[in-house]
């Protein structure tokens, strides 16, 4: 048996020795039997003899012919078998190939939305030694998986676009009830217990806000507000403490005079907020955590630090996992069981916006977690605007006049906010900032060592409530005649209406300069009526609800 292919000089020779030899032998005996018998006896010997020969010879040529084809045989069995044994560590090459490299490659293509036909050009390649039908499978599988992968992808897509649609209309809910509160405020700021709970209401109404947007993050789209100036690191900071529950116990340190670039300050705002919520939630309620931000060569460190119990290396490394993971993944088949979702919230923001996390022991015991914001991000310009109503306090605001539904309802002077853009849908009619220039009655004029805004008021804060100063007796009723100017704090706009009339105040007697001090100290002591009479710099006491600089939401949509 010859193998298709292989040529005739492969054969092997005919083994000559094999069938001669017998024959020989058999000629020899008949020889010596026909020279001992006696001469009427030979012929017949010689006749039997020669036949026996012949047939010794064609028995031993049948031999050496069926010995010479099972050698052929066993020579086409081996080469059978090694070819089916290279043709099995092929297709066990290529299905190894295929798990580890080409399902992951094709896995990742199709999430990205690759073509079909460029997922399977490297399958269909004929460089291994393998069947043509094998190769098939091989694409048939492939193909199959691919189409599993981008059914999966689609209807990720769907989810995460619902759940975007979810997170847009809270936030729509939750810019309507800022847009009432505020209203409220403006009506109400005259009774300080209904202003302080107001306040509550507008602070809770600001942490929904931000769960909505962490929904928003996690769904892969960006937070709901965006900015289009730079906006001051101090203030940027602000705002992130504005967007937790117990923002009385941050410290914010003295920060570098830098501007964030408008696209960056509501994810590095949110960034901010959810270290700062991690570092109050799970630390000690007496313990304060610390705030503060440095200039370094890439760019700016953020540091957080809390006086918490810590994370051992094996929590400090699952943080760290989830960060990275949410950073390299979009699923939220990837995020853990686990309620704690601000680190995979972080590392979306990180992924998205080039921002580096480190978590280290804290020197108070507890966490030190390491924000830097890359220098792209980053300007010196001068910022125009200040973000969540830095550099003004919070109290009802003058309505246009021409509100038929607010024209019969009691007013108090209140400043309007000096941020860049409005609250979480805030009303605010002017939108002028106190940096833009016009409030000659409420001036920026530096910052402390705490590097806090101070400015100085030439009206005591009593009055912008719309209440005597202490020390004077309160009107009987509201004069007849119109008020004079702007009420003290306001901001100046030419398009602004006339403000309403105000009540009458007494004479004063003059008043000696006053220092400059902290605007929310000095709102605080307006406000609850325990400072000076002047509005001094004596401790305040404020109330337990946060001003509206505090509360979240105060950017441009």
């Amino acid at each position: 048996m010859l193998r298709a292919g292989s040529s005739r000089a492969r054969r092997r020779p005919t083994p000559l020795l094999g069938w001669l030899l017998p024959t020989a032998v058999m000629a020899t005996a008949v020889a010596v039997a026909a020279a001992v018998v006696s001469a009427g006896a030979r012929a017949g010997v010689l006749w039997c003899g020669a036949t026996g020969t012949v047939l010794v010879a064609v028995v031993a040529a049948e031999s050496a012919r069926r010995g010479r084809a099972l050698g052929e045989l066993r020579e086409h069995h081996t080469r059978k078998v090694e070819d089916l044994e290279r043709r099995l560590a092929g297709q066990e090459d290529e299905l190894d190939r295929l798990a580890k490299v080409e399902l992951r490659r094709v896995v990742a293509g199709a999430r990205y939305g690759y073509s079909m036909d460029i997922l399977l050009q490297p399958i269909r390649q004929e460089d291994a030694p393998v069947s043509p039908r094998f190769r098939k499978s091989l694409v048939a599988v492939t193909r199959g998986i691919a189409t599993a992968v981008d059914d999966e992808v689609s209807r990720r897509d769907s989810a995460e676009r619902a759940f975007v649609n979810i997170s847009r209309r809270v936030q729509a809910i939750i810019h309507r009830q800022a847009k009432d509160l505020r209203e409220m405020e403006d009506r109400h700021g005259n009774d300080p217990a209904v202003f302080d709970d107001l306040l509550r209401l507008d602070h809770g109404n600001a942490l929904t806000g931000r769960l909505a947007d962490s929904i928003a993050v996690l769904s892969g789209a960006r937070p709901g507000r965006q900015w289009n100036r730079p906006i001051a690191l101090y203030s940027v900071l602000r705002g992130g403490m504005s967007r937790i529950l117990e923002y009385q116990r941050v410290d914010l340190h003295p920060v570098t005079q830098i501007s964030v670039t408008g696209p960056a300050v509501e994810p590095l705002i949110h960034a901010v907020a959810e270290l700062l919520d991690n570092a109050t939630r799970y630390s000690p309620p007496h313990t304060h955590v610390h705030l503060s931000a440095s200039e370094v060569q890439s760019g700016v460190a953020i540091e957080i630090e809390d006086g918490g119990l810590g994370l051992t290396d094996e929590a400090t490394a699952r943080a760290e996992r989830a960060m990275r993971e949410a950073m390299v993944s979009k699923d939220f088949d990837d995020l853990t069981e686990s309620p704690r979702l601000g680190f995979a919230i972080v590392g979306r923001l990180c992924q998205a916006y080039g921002f580096q996390v480190s978590l280290r022991r804290s020197a108070y015991g507890g966490v030190r977690a390491v924000l830097v914001v890359p220098q792209e991000l980053l300007t010196t310009a001068p910022p125009t605007g200040r973000a969540h109503g830095i550099g003004a306090f919070s109290g009802p605001r003058p309505l246009p006049a021409n509100s038929a539904r607010h024209a019969a309802r009691p007013w108090g002077a209140r400043t309007t906010s000096a941020g860049v853009g409005p609250s979480y849908g805030s009303t605010n009619p002017w939108g002028s900032s106190v940096a833009a220039g016009g409030d000659d009655e409420v001036i920026v004029t530096e910052r402390t060592a705490n590097g806090l805004p101070q400015r100085r008021r030439h009206v005591p804060m009593g009055r912008s409530f719309g209440t005597p100063a202490r020390g004077t007796a309160q009107p009987a009723g509201p004069a007849a005649g119109p008020a004079s100017g702007p009420v003290a704090g306001s901001t100046a706009h030419p398009d602004q209406p006339a403000y309403p009339p105000q009540p009458a105040q007494p004479a004063r007697p003059a008043k000696e300069p006053k220092q400059p001090g902290l605007w929310l100290e000095a709102f605080m002591d307006g406000y609850k009526g325990t400072g000076t009479s002047a509005g001094g710099s004596g401790p305040a006491t404020g109330p337990t609800g946060p001003t509206s600089e505090e509360t979240a939401g105060k950017g441009e949509q």
